[in-house]
């Protein structure tokens, strides 16, 4: 049944609404529009001017419309007269075929055309620091080994349980957080869903975590790499595959090795078979390759993957199998858009199912210490530019994502890096000034 949000603004006294879309790069942008409006929005979508967001657009495009996903909306916890809700961008009334969110879509109504629904989990891992943005944000977070520290974590309890509090009203089904492994980090988890259930929330957490400690005179950043030496902000993700249903675990064998049925076993194939591209989409920024390929951390350990290698329940590797019916894919990291990071796990996956791919053998090492023995695994691209070649040269993931996005996207992004190649850094200084 579609929820009217006129009604919804009423009952629960509602004031404004933000039509919430995310672009390519993973920004989010609203508009905040007052209930007595929101049954036109409703109807028509709230408009925006694609080219001042990062779409491939130009001036002259005609006018973007953000058509609000009723089904998505949450009020704010924190600001009960403000409601947000997803959104579906469209044009001339037609779907867009590069935004973000009908990325998805497409792709789980694909999944749904070959019986499966995808399930999914994020730990979007995230630092609490100082406003200006130089500093963690507690000056007695200074241990070489932070993970779990409780002491750590109670000195921010205002700011972690006033989080926790929330998504528990939601009804996230929020289950533990932590201190993690870098001074200044937490995580928060909450239950796995549906991948635009999923989608939809880590989109949201984002927004709510930054809001949250905005209120507290601080800052949070998700980004991948904010201080070198420390541990990066990860988005490991959790995936299964279930029947329609939902109730059918169609990843889960018991018989089987680590518990992962055949299916299960070519939709990691799909995945590791696409791996190098997958990383233009799970890693995009420059810095994320920082946190991809960094030296040991002041912890001992980067907990992040630098080969396309898997293991049964061993972090050391890109895949993890932690239990039966289920595996944890950690290469993405903070920066990841959160409806591209599904969108590209689905279309890996269903790949592999469709090729009947194999995901090759495992590995049981630990990677930090003996990596350097594998010598037939795939190291995952070493910057930005070497993964977005990867994934222009990857034709089969290209079309999977859509001819319209994968277009889209690359122009976009080799902008990017063009941008950052042609910045002027104090290290050319330093490194070049007396040579």
């Amino acid at each position: 049944m579609t929820i009217d949000l006129a009604s919804y603004a009423k009952e629960h006294g509602v004031k404004y609404f933000m039509i919430s879309y995310t672009d390519l790069f993973g920004g989010q942008r609203a508009k905040l529009v007052p209930a007595q409006a929101i049954a036109g929005m409703q109807e028509e979508g709230a408009g925006f001017a694609g080219f001042a967001t990062w779409l491939d657009m130009t001036p002259a495009h005609p006018d973007l419309f953000a058509l609000p996903d009723a089904s998505s909306v949450i009020q704010l916890p924190w600001k009960r007269e403000v409601a947000w809700v997803a959104a579906d961008c469209a044009m001339e009334g037609k779907s867009v075929a590069q935004a973000p969110r009908n990325v998805l879509k497409a792709k789980i109504a694909e999944a749904a055309a070959l019986g499966l629904r995808v399930k999914t989990g994020v730990e979007a891992e995230f630092f609490l620091i100082s406003a200006d943005g130089s500093a963690i944000s507690d000056i007695y977070d200074t241990a070489e080994k932070p993970c779990y520290d409780q002491q750590a974590v109670m000195r921010r309890y205002d700011v972690i349980a006033e989080i926790c509090d929330y998504m528990l009203e939601l009804g996230w089904g929020a289950y533990q957080n932590d201190h993690e492994d870098a001074n200044g980090q937490f995580e928060m988890n909450w239950e796995y869903d549906d991948a635009l259930s999923t989608a939809d929330k880590h989109s949201f957490f984002k927004f709510m975590v930054k809001s949250v400690a905005e209120k507290h005179g601080l800052r949070a950043t998700f980004m991948p790499k904010p201080f070198k030496g420390l541990t990066g902000n990860g988005c490991h993700c959790h995936i299964s595959v279930w029947d329609l249903d939902g109730k059918t675990n169609a990843f889960a064998d018991r018989e089987a090795a680590f518990g992962l049925s055949a299916k299960g076993r070519t939709f990691l194939g799909g995945i590791m078979k696409h791996a190098s591209a997958l990383a233009a989409i799970t890693n995009p920024t420059v810095n994320s390759y920082k946190r991809i390929n960094a030296p040991r951390t002041i912890s001992g350990a980067t907990w992040a993957p630098n080969s396309v290698t898997w293991t049964g329940n061993n972090r050391t590797h890109m895949v993890r199998v932690p239990g039966p019916g289920r595996f944890e894919l950690r290469l993405p990291d903070g920066a990841v858009n959160p409806y591209l990071l599904q969108s590209v796990i689905i279309a890996a996956g269903l790949d592999g199912i469709r090729s009947d791919a194999d995901p090759g053998p495992h590995r049981d090492i630990d990677m930090y210490q003996e990596g350097h023995l594998i010598t037939d695994a795939p190291k995952l691209p070493l910057n930005l530019l070497d993964a977005l070649r990867a994934y222009d040269a990857d034709a089969g993931l290209k079309s999977a994502m859509g001819d319209d996005f994968s277009a889209a996207y690359l122009k976009l992004k080799h902008q990017e890096w063009n941008a950052y190649a042609s910045h002027f850094t104090q290290w050319e200084r330093d490194t070049t000034l007396d040579i």
